[in-house]
């Protein structure tokens, strides 16, 4: 680093202290005098214009579709600690992050402790199917765990699928060639997948560690598909369902993946879904 070039100050302002998430889409993102500038495209997120952009305040940069980003813009975050990240349309993929989320490890460490305790790693599973079904499951195993969760999620396809009026015959789906699947099989990967990107934003906002999870184990990003699952009644399954129904609709003019994305990033929105992973990131380690 060249000191003093641009301007560039030695303190950062601390995270706690800052304003979060900033979403930037249809733009050119660059340094000028010293500060990120945004040059806007007309949108449905923006007026065309220039917008100098408070980095220092911001946690982390989410840079939707159809932005562009210079060499100094990253050399500038990366200088006072604030994360980029690329992601798709409101958050339904995301394709690259820096490895930094806040500037403490706090949450990172109880994540840590509880794992490397087998009654307390069992505890944190249950809590997670207690948010799920609004009920604590009485094993303490966490084979049978899975097991309740799968008989429960049958229950589940089944009467959504009779709310949003669509036929069911099971979740069933070639993992090597997924496209051979019904309509709703294939919604539902594909609302899993946005679903599961809007986890990995929360989990790289909060710092905590993708690899250690509670109920998934052994996949790299197991710790973001448990965040993911605490939404699969509320946010996957009518994602999918509701674009299905759309596709239907359109006499299957729509492709199902754009549509489920579209479908998907409108209740993102509405739900206000990354910022409520992240809150709920933040209560699962505490005590109770």
């Amino acid at each position: 680093m060249l000191p003093g070039r641009l301007g560039l100050e030695t303190a950062r302002i601390p995270h706690a202290d800052r304003h979060g998430l900033l979403w930037l889409s249809h733009g050119n993102l660059s340094v000028e005098d010293g500060t990120l500038r945004f040059i806007a495209a007309d949108s449905d997120f923006f007026q065309a214009g220039d917008y100098a952009v408070p980095f220092q305040m911001v946690s982390l940069i989410l840079l939707g579709p159809g932005t562009t980003v210079s060499h100094d813009a990253l050399r500038l975050m990366a200088r006072h600690g604030t994360g980029l990240v690329a992601v798709g349309e409101d958050g339904v993929r995301m394709y690259s992050a820096m490895p930094w989320g806040p500037n403490e490890s706090a949450l990172a460490r109880k994540q840590v402790a509880v794992w490397s305790d087998t009654e307390k790693r069992l505890e944190i599973a249950r809590r997670m199917y207690a948010w799920r079904f609004g009920e604590i499951l009485p094993s303490a195993e966490i084979s049978v765990l899975r097991g309740i969760e799968g008989a429960r999620m049958k229950e589940t396809y089944s009467l959504l699928a009779k709310k949003y009026n669509l036929e069911w015959h099971g979740r069933k789906y070639d993992r090597g060639n997924p496209e051979l699947a019904d309509l709703p099989n294939q919604a539902i990967n594909h609302a899993a997948t946005a679903v599961e990107s809007a986890a990995y934003i929360a989990v790289a906002s909060t710092g905590t560690i993708p690899q250690i999870g509670f109920i998934h184990e052994d996949s790299s990003n197991a710790f973001p598909l448990d965040i993911a699952d605490l939404y699969r009644h509320e946010i996957t399954l009518p994602v999918a369902f509701q674009a299905v129904n759309e596709v239907i609709a359109s006499e299957l003019k729509l492709s199902i993946e754009r549509c489920t994305r579209k479908v998907a990033g409108r209740m993102f929105r509405e739900k206000k879904l990354i910022h409520s992973m992240i809150e709920r990131i933040k209560k699962l380690f505490e005590a109770e």
